[in-house]
């Protein structure tokens, strides 16, 4: 006798994730405005203008480390939509169902990537 395959997570289950959720976006968003700050003091150069070949190098290595600073805080901007998306999923009923194939994500996989949309069989196959 097989029984039928779960269409959707209970409401315990989906309490459960949004907990997880919710304290990954909180540690995000910290983490968001601490790149933020860093970045408008870097922002903020000194009155210093020396034109030294040390000088050069010294802006070159901060304009790098800027643009590296950016990069990591639009990824994780990103990453904190996408957990809000997923806690909109979890209101509208529709979290935890792969956009793909519309079966049910394993629970492992919501656990380690809270705001996945695909299960790991459909992720793999697009690649």
């Amino acid at each position: 006798m097989s029984k039928e395959e779960k269409t959707a997570y209970s409401k315990d289950e989906l309490k459960e994730f949004e907990e997880i959720i919710l304290q990954k976006l909180a540690l995000a968003k910290e983490e968001l405005h601490s790149l933020k700050e860093t970045l408008s003091k870097k922002n903020d150069s000194g009155t210093d203008h020396t034109a030294s070949t040390s000088k050069l190098l010294e802006d070159g290595a901060d304009t790098l480390e800027r643009e590296s600073m950016n990069q990591l805080a639009a990824r994780q901007q990103k990453f904190v939509i996408n957990l809000e998306n997923a806690l909109i999923r979890i209101k509208n009923g529709t979290y935890g169902i792969c956009v793909d194939s519309g079966k049910l994500i394993s629970k492992e996989r919501l656990k380690a990537v809270p705001h996945t949309m695909h299960s790991i069989e459909a992720k793999l196959a697009k690649k």
